[in-house]
């Protein structure tokens, strides 16, 4: 099944999100690879594809796991959260109608 990973930021922590960045990317091209992607991105803080200083408020990842708790563990193992870029990270069942 399809999971919702909605996660917000603390504020701040731009700094933390770039250094943690490539790990993060690695892992979602791992999903990707495994066909358990379905979509990633964050959420810029200004209306823009590149909001520069005024950095992001969070991502929303969505992807396939067996259960919720492995969406959750693998979640909890994000790079962004050991580098305290996250401050809250929901889990939601996702179910794709459309396109």
């Amino acid at each position: 099944m399809f999971y919702a990973l909605i996660c917000e930021d603390k504020p701040g922590t731009l700094e933390q999100r770039l250094a943690a960045r490539p790990e993060h990317l690695a892992r979602l091209e791992a999903l990707k690879n495994e066909g358990r992607l379905l979509l990633a991105g964050p959420h810029p803080a200004i209306e823009s594809d590149n909001p520069g200083e005024a950095g992001f408020t969070g991502s929303l990842v969505v992807a396939e796991f067996a259960s919720q708790a492995d969406a959750q563990a693998w979640a909890d193992a994000d790079p962004y959260i050991a580098a305290g870029v996250y401050q809250k990270v929901t889990i939601k069942p996702f179910k794709k109608v459309l396109p």
